[in-house]
């Protein structure tokens, strides 16, 4: 039921796009009002829990341990999986940002005949995770030749590169492959494996279809149903400089896919996608373990007026005594 809804939202995003881009009237409201109300949305919504994250108070260092902590010269410590040190602390999160290790070390669980509780690799899983992200990072990156003017060499580098076997016309891009198989994988994940079949959220599938839903669009646009790609880099700059133009060529899938991204983009603060902007204000990572080498009071103790033991017998003594109890002063 959680699928078969998101599922159906997601199409119904689509099936919107289609019917703005049929009205004349429809065409600049959806493009250009909805563009730039999911940019609004985005930036206040993720600037809000970011700074939600960052006023919450962390008086103790409550790090993640995975690994032997610093005591004894003679103990060799784990400097990444416990470090004692803010550069032991950077190179956890470099590594857990730019190589997802914490991923990589994921074990699965799984109940077999016998029955047998049994622990495995799940390294199909961050190999996808790595692909999606970093594929995605290039995409975005590729984009940025719609919204600048001239295109800096960096960006046709990385389109070059990416299209470096020169398979096709237009040439494939690399990533525009491993995104699709990376969602497919992760998608797919979800609806195999019953356990997690059975948490799996209507927001789990949600942000799954619409990702689909835009690499796909954007890759049927460059290799299939073509677009007028001069008409789309003049609504792209018009964008960035509050002056947008809808191009008259731009056909229903063009709609579709800018209507995915506006919907991705308003409901990315809403969302788990948020774990991108969560994982540098994580206590649990981006915090060295210094629990024995240094104390660490809590800031918002005050005094507080407390009942002793002592003051506690000499108001209950004639009372403890009638009763027998034993007493500490006589």
């Amino acid at each position: 039921m959680k699928l078969l809804t998101a599922l159906v939202v997601a199409a119904a995003v689509a099936g919107l796009a289609v019917v703005a881009s049929a009205v004349p009237a429809l065409r600049g409201a959806a493009a250009i009002g909805g563009m730039y109300a999911a940019i609004a949305v985005f930036l206040i919504g993720v600037a809000r829990r970011v700074f939600r994250w960052a006023r919450a108070p962390v008086p103790f260092r409550v790090p993640t341990t995975a690994g032997q902590q610093r005591s004894l010269p003679w103990i060799r410590a784990s400097r990444l999986d416990n470090p004692s040190s803010t550069a032991g602390a950077i190179g956890r999160m470099a590594l857990e940002i730019l190589l997802f290790r914490s991923l990589f070390r994921n074990t699965r669980a799984e109940m077999r005949t016998g029955p047998r509780l049994t622990f495995g690799e799940d390294k199909y899983l961050w190999l996808a995770a790595i692909a999606f992200h970093y594929s995605f990072l290039v995409i975005l990156l590729r984009h940025l030749r719609f919204f600048l003017e001239p295109v800096p060499s960096v960006v046709n580098a990385i389109s070059a590169a990416d299209g470096f076997f020169q398979v096709g016309v237009p040439p494939v891009y690399l990533t525009d492959v491993a995104v699709l198989l990376a969602l497919g994988y992760l998608l797919l994940r979800r609806l195999r494996d019953a356990p997690l079949r059975y948490i799996s959220l209507f927001t789990d599938y949600f942000a799954l279809f619409l990702l689909v839903g835009l690499t796909g669009s954007g890759i049927l646009m460059r290799y299939f149903v073509r677009q007028d790609v001069v008409a789309v880099k003049q609504l792209a700059l018009g964008l960035a400089t509050f002056s947008p133009v809808v191009p008259a060529s731009a056909g229903a899938l063009f709609f579709v896919h800018l209507a995915f991204l506006s919907t991705l983009l308003a409901y990315f603060p809403f969302s788990k996608l948020m774990h991108m902007a969560g994982i540098f204000l994580s206590p649990t990572r981006n915090l060295a373990n210094t629990n024995r080498m240094k104390r660490h009071v809590n800031p918002w103790d005050y005094p507080v007026k407390v009942h002793t033991y002592e003051e506690w017998e000499d108001e209950f003594r004639d009372k403890l005594k009638a009763a027998g109890l034993p007493i500490e002063k006589a």
